[in-house]
């Protein structure tokens, strides 16, 4: 099945209703990195709050079958459903002055809210299935990744979780739960710190497309993706190993193309162990 030939028959039925000002497929479609686990995920920006009714019907004229249905939390109402062919949908229903919001927030305030860098990042490689002129709008104002930006993300992320400092007491207790959940939480720090770096809006709070999203990357540690995936299934020993000259190398990156961003502080913290 073609999932973006799907998107577009659904914004088809979409679009009827007036209150809709845009459509935009998202997600690992827009990108065309799904596979057979893929489902397809649909942003829409409304002019007004939708209802029920309007959130409903396109649901019900196709066919389909509610799998989850949200009420309005975190400025979005969403849901999903499966089409009559067994094809999963996510909808993401936001009004079009919080799109606009978001957008200020991220690239006029520097904001570095993972939630609002994901609507941001979802304008910028969607693909638009209703309301050209609209997104190409919103598309001009995050073509630039602001300086300000890049240097609150990397100053925010060198602040590594703290038990990142008990690494060895952690390694020695053979407390292995732990000991990885910090490895997983040092290497969303990292990527942060390298998303920053590199200008990229985070297109998930969970580093999601990891090969993907490195692969975009023009600064990073060499082999990188290899050295994330060893530090998370090698040995626990040579993973804390690793985990340190990673740290160091994306440090060193920081301060050759930020030679004005003062890090001292973090670097202590992150080098401190016991």
């Amino acid at each position: 099945m073609d999932l973006k030939q799907k998107a577009i028959e659904l914004a088809a039925v979409y679009k009827q209703n007036s209150k809709i000002e845009a459509i935009l497929l998202a997600g690992s479609v827009s990108k065309n990195l799904h596979d057979e686990h893929s489902d397809i995920e649909i942003h829409i920006l409304w002019k007004t709050p939708p209802e029920d009714q309007d959130r409903q019907l396109p649901i019900h004229k196709i066919g389909g079958s509610i799998l989850a249905y949200h009420p309005y939390e975190e400025e979005e109402w969403s849901e999903s459903f499966l089409t009559k062919d067994g094809i999963k949908a996510e909808i993401s229903n936001f009004l079009s002055s919080t799109v606009e919001r978001f957008i200020n927030d991220v690239v006029d305030r520097y904001e570095t809210n993972y939630d609002k860098q994901c609507v941001v990042a979802s304008i910028d490689d969607g693909v638009i299935l209703f309301g050209e002129e609209q997104i190409k709008e919103l598309k001009k104002k995050i073509a630039v990744y602001p300086l300000a930006l890049s240097k609150q993300m990397i100053s925010e992320n060198l602040w590594l979780e703290n038990r990142w400092n008990n690494r060895e007491a952690l390694l020695n207790r053979k407390d292995w739960l732990m000991l990885y959940e910090v490895f997983c939480d040092v290497q969303k720090k990292l990527f942060g710190v390298l998303f920053g770096l590199n200008k990229m809006y985070v297109h998930h709070p969970s580093f999601k497309w990891m090969h993907h999203n490195i692969e975009q990357m023009r600064i990073k540690p060499e082999k990188l993706y290899e050295r994330m995936s060893n530090i998370l299934i090698g040995s626990p020993e040579n993973s804390v190993k690793d985990m340190e000259s990673l740290i160091e190398e994306v440090l060193v990156h920081v301060e050759t193309h930020l030679p004005d961003l003062n890090i001292n502080e973090q670097k202590k913290h992150i080098r401190f162990a016991k």
